[in-house]
């Protein structure tokens, strides 16, 4: 009877050392956020809409000289429609897939606002810090905030322009952060702090190293842990090693102008093992089509930063920009989309959500060469085509408009045609 009473306090005292153990696990996981956003039918959308869309991408992947895309739309009362389109590389290769990984180009950049914003709340930093506060060795810009960075306000300058030509001759070449924020520092400032729009490389790479050094992790562990994780992204990643390649990546090329100015449009030059360094917090994000759209949703909604001043002061998005097209927190907000678009080099992505309705619009070309227009209007196409879908059985569809229709996106497309269209 005694041993037996024994072995029971033994096999009780380590099934509360278990339980202490799995307690304490669970206290530190980071906590899973759902998206207050109407709930997505399990449907695919209509055969005629899918048509109109996939006819879309095909006139934007011809006008931008990509030999794939992969797309995703989501209409929440009628259906949705994910799917690769195209081939690796021009004339042949293998076939996209919807489940192929991707930079997420500027997109990355509203990710590292979560992270500012997340970070802020928890008290680790505030928004008005100086950058010098967290950055050591850029005293020049102690009248610069965290906020403004985030904005885009802070009359920085851009490296990638002047570092184009290093990537292509170097592409493996890993690069330092503070190196590629030297540049966009060493261009003289255009406007005082907060002032006006500049949109700057440099200034999401040094926002970057400010949460690096407020946290003691690494921009992949504090972006993981603040906006991957608790967005359930199970796909999207900062690559810790940027002179590594991705698996299984779509292609991406970048076209380049022929002997007589005409751009190359048969054979792009193919950047996919350029190493992730050039883009840190700025675009060095990777992700796929299904994490892409669950995070733009995330991001319209404001489910990890449900701050009311985020988004309270847009700026347009350049100078005679249409009212409804704004910019504030790292993100772009076109009519009642929200979301971010841009360039990287080998990959245009765009991507917004409506926080009412829900519909959302994703998608990736893996040809830079023609930079944000092409990919942009393709998206606000996408929506417009979405926005018109039939709800299904059950479910009514939402009253919301936007302030364009597909065939102005469309047309814009054939008319920033960088090659040329069947």
């Amino acid at each position: 009877m005694r041993a037996k009473t024994q072995r029971s306090r033994v096999v009780a005292a380590i099934a509360g050392v278990l339980a202490l153990v799995l307690g304490l696990a669970s206290c530190s996981a980071a906590p899973q956020i759902d998206v207050d956003l109407p709930a997505q039918v399990d449907a695919k959308l209509p055969a005629d809409m899918v048509a109109a869309l996939q006819d879309a991408v095909t006139h934007a992947m011809a006008a931008a000289g990509a030999s794939g895309a992969i797309v995703g739309v989501w209409a929440p009362w009628s259906g949705q429609w994910v799917t690769g389109l195209g081939t690796q590389r021009i004339g042949g290769g293998s076939v996209v897939t919807a489940d192929m990984p991707f930079r997420a180009g500027p997109v990355s950049r509203a990710m590292t606002c979560d992270a500012l914003y997340v970070l802020a709340d928890k008290g680790v930093v505030d928004l008005d810090d100086s950058v010098a506060d967290h950055v050591s060795g850029v005293s020049d810009v102690k009248d610069v905030t965290l906020r403004e960075l985030c904005d885009s306000t802070s009359g920085i300058g851009s490296y990638s322009g002047q570092l184009m030509s290093s990537w292509l001759s170097v592409p493996d070449r890993v690069w330092n952060p503070r190196e590629l924020a030297s540049y966009g520092l060493g261009q003289a400032r255009t406007a005082e702090p907060g002032a006006a729009l500049r949109d700057s490389d440099a200034g999401y790479v040094l926002l970057g190293l400010a949460l690096e050094k407020a946290t003691g992790q690494t921009a992949s562990e504090l972006l993981d842990e603040n906006v991957f994780t608790p967005l359930s992204l199970e796909h999207t990643r900062l690559p810790t090693n940027p002179a590594a390649r991705v698996p299984h990546i779509l292609a991406g090329h970048l076209g380049m102008p022929g002997a007589e100015g005409a751009m190359n449009c048969t054979d792009p030059l193919d950047v996919t093992a350029m190493s992730a360094g050039f883009g840190f917090t700025d675009a060095g994000v990777v992700t796929d089509i299904d994490d892409l759209g669950r995070y733009v949703q995330a991001l319209a909604a404001q489910s990890l930063t449900p701050a009311d001043d985020r988004y309270a002061v847009p700026l347009p998005v350049y100078a005679g920009a249409p009212t409804w097209y704004t910019t504030a927190g790292g993100v772009i907000q076109a009519g009642s989309l929200v979301g971010q678009a841009g360039t990287t080099p080998g990959y245009a992505t765009a991507a917004f959500a409506d926080p009412k309705s829900g519909l959302t619009v994703a998608v990736v070309l893996n040809n830079s060469a023609s930079g944000p227009g092409i990919v942009t209007s393709l998206a606000w196409e996408l929506a417009s085509i979405a926005s018109k879908a039939a709800p299904a059985s059950g479910q009514k569809a939402p009253e919301a408009g936007l302030p364009w229709t597909a065939a102005q996106n469309h047309d814009a497309i054939t008319g920033g045609a960088i090659c040329p269209l069947p």
